[in-house]
């Protein structure tokens, strides 16, 4: 009996995989077409420096919950940066940033929307690394014009990796086979349903080496890093926030508050500036360290289940991440 269980709770898994989706009923969905509005952390004064939190695994795609899609960490990134665009008041904007990374593709569009913001406004941007920002968490502090590590802050991570899911021993357990027709040798490179030749690793590899070289790029030109400085972290290792801070990846150690400060001294924001944050639901005495800062749907842990995290399976790509921390973050 307990063989029988296992094989159909593999089945299951399979489905899910292969058909990239997660049950859910879309019966809450209309809560995310509510407006952001604003909300006061602290100050009082009439100029505004606006907090943003980026969470999670980066990627572009939202979060397949059982009830609902959560927008994706991009999406909520641009469309706070687009409000406060319209608000002559905010005068610097402090993203605070506890993420391994995500999707090559994601950390770079993060990294672009807070460089285009800047551009566009001339308001000055501070990065505070929390409990994580390695990889692409690090690719997207990096345009900002300060960054400030949390004391305990795992950070670095500075490289790309090919993920994928091997579903090769699990389709063998099952006795579930895979029949491919493709339309050129190379067509099904990266296929989960069976192991890489040597060929497809080395044309893997090339593309890591062609995306790892802009990373490493937009690192050396933000941080100002000649050759010799560039060899303490990029074989990929995670860091410490001293270590980073020796290395020249962080500006100093600190806390939110220190964020704060450095984006009222940065921007000319009087002492006593607002500190403000958008969102789709308020919280009575809300804070910096509010953890259920991206509007958490009705329903509790079950509305909010995600699959794809809770199984730690990523879809098959390029990413900016750091693999050690994959699997607990949405």
């Amino acid at each position: 009996m307990h063989r029988i269980v296992s094989r159909v709770l593999a089945c299951a898994v399979l489905v899910l995989l292969v058909a990239g989706c997660s049950p859910r009923i879309n019966i809450l969905g209309g809560f995310y077409r509510e407006p952001l509005e604003e909300q006061t952390i602290e100050g009082r004064g009439t100029d505004k420096i606006l907090l943003v939190r980026l969470q999670g695994t980066l990627k572009m795609s939202p979060s397949s919950a059982l009830l609902y899609k959560r927008p994706s960490p991009v999406q909520r990134l641009d469309e706070q940066l687009a409000k406060a665009k319209d608000d002559s008041r905010i005068k610097a904007v402090v993203v605070s940033i506890n993420s391994p990374g995500g999707t090559v593709g994601a950390s770079d569009v993060c990294y672009d929307l807070i460089r285009r913001y800047k551009q566009e406004t001339g308001n000055p941007v501070v990065a505070v690394l929390m409990e994580v920002a390695a990889s692409g968490g690090y690719y997207t502090a990096a345009a900002a014009d300060r960054i400030i590590a949390h004391p305990a802050t795992i950070t670095g991570s500075i490289g790309t990796i090919f993920l994928r899911p091997d579903m090769s021993g699990l389709l063998d357990w099952v006795r579930v086979n895979v029949e491919v027709t493709k339309s050129g040798d190379l067509k099904d490179m990266g296929s989960p349903f069976r192991a890489s030749t040597e060929q497809e690793r080395a044309l893997f590899q090339q593309m890591i080496l062609d995306e790892n070289a802009r990373f490493l790029d937009i690192v050396r030109t933000s941080r100002k890093l000649d050759e010799n400085a560039m060899h303490a972290f990029e074989d990929g290792r995670v860091l410490t926030a001293q270590q980073a801070m020796d290395a020249g990846l962080v500006d100093s150690l600190g806390y939110l508050h220190d964020g704060y400060d450095a984006a009222r001294h940065l921007s000319g924001a009087g002492e006593d500036a607002q500190v403000v944050v958008y969102q789709r639901r308020e919280y009575p005495d809300d804070t910096g360290y509010n953890t259920m800062a991206r509007s958490p749907m009705p329903g509790g842990a079950a509305a909010a289940f995600d699959v794809e995290s809770a199984l730690g399976v990523p879809q098959a790509g390029l990413y900016h991440l750091w693999p050690g921390a994959f699997g607990n973050w949405e």
